[in-house]
């Protein structure tokens, strides 16, 4: 490489060999998990890493960049996103990513901030219950439903790109390039706004976290939850939403969050969260609804309520730390026969999409009806 671009700087030969190594490993990591279309990977956008020999930042306007004639001193704009990172106390890394756009003819310069933070000790838990169509969090001993309707999003999509291939098959046949173009970017679409919803409610659930030193009790799901989901699924509509529907990435994304504020992450069994009444440990039968009857008190339980006391249940069977005792847990869930008791232990409270994306504490629950 060096004999081939003896012009350049060696570092860029250096990179290259980095970014072709770490295009191969990932190949291979597909390739064994079964999820490699081809025989070989393949470069389709090209981009040029760059380590702290090629590049430094002078200022916060503009880089100098190492080039076969010299250092080149290249001013770029500036975005919300860059400046959001400064002002929160974030610092530039060594390692960044030029792209040339050649059609626009400019210079697109990728950057790595890092932080220093270290986890607390908690003082509480907040358990989340991932599901299709909204995530229960429970806070205080209310859980909340935060909807993300993402199974409306799914089959949004896909009838929309159902409706396009029949048009266009109709007029240029099967495989066209104006097909091809169109599908690229229903598809572009449906993958932003899906992570749009990820991290915003990531964002908010592990804010509340850190507001309150509290942790976060997830489950610990397998590599790809959906596979193990869908197996006894036929309906085919029903099959692709389950498919669809980003339990990992979810957790992926509050993940990430949770490092930038320190909030520690707790993995706990999912087995049979659902299923077990929280106070007598009894076996709980559901109708056609959401909403089972525990089989020895007779108490009426939400499906996603009983998932978040159960994950707190064994979250502080398994963790000796400042964290809420077992009697408090037990204290705060309605006993009563009654259905739907009137703490609201057994039923969640419902937050459409709308309402939540724009909330910026969990506290606001008061002005809801």
């Amino acid at each position: 490489m060096r004999s081939l671009y003896s012009q350049l700087p060696s570092h860029y030969v250096y990179t290259a060999c980095q970014d072709a190594a770490e295009r191969a490993h990932s190949f291979l990591r597909l390739k064994r998990m079964g999820r490699a279309r081809k025989p070989y990977p393949e470069v389709r956008n090209v981009s040029i890493w760059l380590d702290d020999h090629l590049w430094r930042a002078e200022g916060l306007t503009s880089i100098s960049l190492a080039t076969h004639k010299d250092r080149v001193r290249v001013s770029f704009e500036l975005n919300k996103h860059f400046l959001r990172y400064v002002n929160r106390g974030w610092r530039l890394t060594s390692e960044a990513r030029v792209k040339l756009d050649y059609k626009e003819r400019r210079l697109i310069l990728y950057l790595t901030f890092k932080k220093e933070v270290s986890e607390y000790r908690p003082k509480a838990y907040i358990t989340v219950d991932v599901n299709e169509n909204a995530e229960a969090v429970l806070v205080d001993g209310v859980v909340y439903l935060l909807e993300t309707d993402l199974s409306r999003v799914t089959l949004g999509y896909y009838y929309r790109r159902k409706r396009v291939q029949e048009k266009y098959d109709r007029a240029y046949g099967p495989g066209s390039r104006p097909a091809r173009r169109v599908l690229r970017r229903l598809g572009s679409n449906e993958k932003a706004l899906k992570r749009e919803i990820r991290w915003k409610l990531a964002a908010l659930i592990v804010r509340e976290a850190a507001r309150r030193q509290a942790a976060i009790v997830l489950e610990r799901l397998g590599k790809e939850p959906a596979k193990g989901m869908i197996e006894r699924i036929k309906d085919p509509q029903l099959r692709h939403r389950v498919y669809q529907a980003t339990f990992k990435g979810i957790q992926k994304a509050m993940e990430e969050k949770a490092r930038e504020y320190g909030v520690p992450i707790i993995y706990v069994d999912p087995r049979n969260t659902s299923r077990v009444c929280p106070i007598h440990r009894a076996g709980i039968v559901y109708g056609k609804d959401r909403h089972g009857v525990c089989s020895r008190g007779g108490e009426t339980w939400h499906r996603d309520v009983v998932a978040c006391y159960n994950l707190l249940l064994r979250a502080l069977g398994s963790d000796g730390g400042d964290a809420p005792s077992r009697v408090r847990a037990f204290v705060t869930v309605d006993g009563g026969p009654v259905p739907l008791g009137p703490t609201a232990a057994h039923e969640p409270t419902d937050v459409p999409r709308a309402l939540w994306a724009r909330w910026r504490s969990l506290g606001a629950r008061a002005t809801i009806n």
